[in-house]
């Protein structure tokens, strides 16, 4: 059987793969990359865990095959951080700065779905933000502390800058 090539930017890194036509962005991310920041956790596209951004919008890595992505840019968690590993991005220290990571199991997909907003809109209303995070589930924080760390990205906020 021979594997269809794919090529894919995932975190500015060209990739260039051969994998099998029913091969999900998620399996393609933690199996072939070794970025497991990306988590599994329904399986069906209900509860955000997986999300990337895939050319900048979100999507469920889960429900999406890896063709899909050919020739797109898809950033992962591991793709937010500065190269060298050093430096939080600013939406992952407001997380940590606010207390909007308990478990951390749906910490990646929350945190990639909110640089989409910011990246779209700079200045969201608490309203904007529950909308965004609404297709994300987390299990332990009630939400509260999340939309505050989101808040605390946004042009405005007081922290001097907006998110970067």
């Amino acid at each position: 059987m021979t594997l269809p090539p794919l090529h894919i930017i995932v975190n500015g890194e060209d990739h260039h793969l051969m994998v099998p036509a029913n091969r999900i962005l998620l399996d393609l991310i933690r199996e072939d990359l070794a970025l497991t920041g990306t988590k599994e956790g329904c399986g069906l596209g209900k509860c955000g865990a997986c999300t990337v951004l895939l050319d900048g919008r979100p999507v469920h890595a889960c429900l999406l095959l890896a063709h899909q992505a050919d020739g797109c840019r898809v950033d992962t968690i591991e793709g937010l951080a500065d190269p060298a590993g050093t430096t939080l991005h600013p939406i992952q220290e407001a997380f940590v700065e606010k207390g909007a990571i308990q478990c951390g199991f749906c910490t990646p997909g929350m945190i990639n779905t909110a640089k989409a907003l910011l990246d779209e809109n700079p200045t969201p209303t608490e309203d904007d933000i529950k909308l965004a995070i609404a297709g994300n589930l987390c299990r332990c924080t009630g939400y509260h502390k999340i939309v505050d760390a989101v808040s605390a990205c946004a042009c405005g906020s007081g922290k001097g800058e907006c998110h970067g």
